[in-house]
């Protein structure tokens, strides 16, 4: 549920102030547009420079990570926050990092490698639903009818862009579906953990992702060998941990202090279009008519999601 900032005292407790509902929509799409072209750019990492993709994604987030965990040890206030931490807090902190980053990512990375990007796409595309689901069970965030229409149509949008041989392999669909049922948890813990405003979203991110990376590191090279990665490689791994990791997931978290978890999920799945038009631009991938059927369906769900928040905020409010 929105935090409450009616509430005395949480801007000035945590020293960042929730955004306002329209500054964290227009943040979680800036953060969906730099996370889709990351698609591109692990789909050249895997194919042209040959990185093993469990330990491609640990490279990437485990950068990310020490980037951010420098910033926050090397700040006084951030320092204190992380020794204040309680171990309810750290244990929380540690699954979302599980949840997040060593499944959803690395299984992703696994799936990019085994099948085509579409594929995988369209599995995560049912996580709208499941989290719809999670969060009327978990976070008393009980959907209206249009987001749970709207739900809807973005899985059939995205069902029908993908329609056809999709490629699928065992390998792939397997891993597709480990990032799916983590991506839907870690959706449901991350909106929960942030949503308190406790702790800042710079120190979810960064102790979070740190517990993640160690265990993608510690997998990848245990199952792939240390890789060696080229300039060009390293460019990409530079790029993907500064830009589309370390920033992008702290404003992602900031964001969910104001948006609920279905209304993120479905910001979160206009990646779909966007991956497509990326697809197009830079890998000659140009959708049919299906595809702009598709589109139109997704960003018509998406839409619906946003419809009746004011509403749904009010009876939050209430309920408490």
């Amino acid at each position: 549920m929105p935090p409450d900032a009616s509430r005395p005292g949480l801007a000035s407790r945590e020293g960042v102030s929730p955004p306002s509902h329209g500054r964290a929509i227009a943040m979680a799409l800036l953060v969906t547009v730099l996370w889709s072209s990351s698609w591109i750019l692990i789909r050249w990492g895997l194919d042209d420079e040959g990185l093993p993709p469990i330990t491609f994604a640990a490279l990437r987030y485990g950068l990310a990570a020490v980037i951010l965990m420098a910033w926050l040890t090397g700040r006084a206030a951030p320092r204190q926050r992380l020794r204040g931490l309680g171990r309810s807090w750290i244990v929380r902190l540690a699954i979302l990092g599980l949840l997040l980053y060593a499944l959803t990512q690395g299984a992703m990375f696994v799936a990019l490698a085994e099948q085509p990007a579409a594929t995988s796409s369209l599995v995560l595309s049912l996580t709208p639903l499941f989290v719809a689901v999670g969060a009327a069970l978990s976070l008393a965030e009980v959907p209206t009818r249009w987001q749970v229409g709207g739900a809807v149509l973005v899985v059939l949008g995205a069902w029908l862009y993908f329609a056809g041989d999709l490629g699928a392999t065992a390998a792939g669909m397997i891993a597709a579906g480990v990032a799916l049922a983590a991506n839907v948890g870690s959706s449901i813990l991350g909106r929960d953990v942030n949503r308190t405003g406790h702790v800042p979203p710079v120190v979810v991110t960064g102790l979070s992702m740190a517990i993640g990376a160690a265990v993608l590191a510690v997998v990848g090279i245990g199952l792939e060998g240390v890789p060696e990665v080229s300039p060009r490689g390293w460019l990409i791994i530079g790029w993907l941990a500064v830009v589309n990791t370390a920033v992008a997931f702290t404003l992602w978290n900031l964001s969910l202090r104001r948006l609920s978890a279905v209304e993120s999920a479905g910001i979160n799945n206009t990646m779909l279009v966007q991956i497509a038009l990326l697809a197009w631009l830079f890998l000659g991938e140009a959708p049919g008519l299906a595809g702009l059927a598709g589109i139109l369906l997704v960003s018509v769900g998406v839409f619906l999601t946003h419809v009746a928040q004011r509403r749904t905020v009010a009876t939050f409010a209430a309920a408490r």
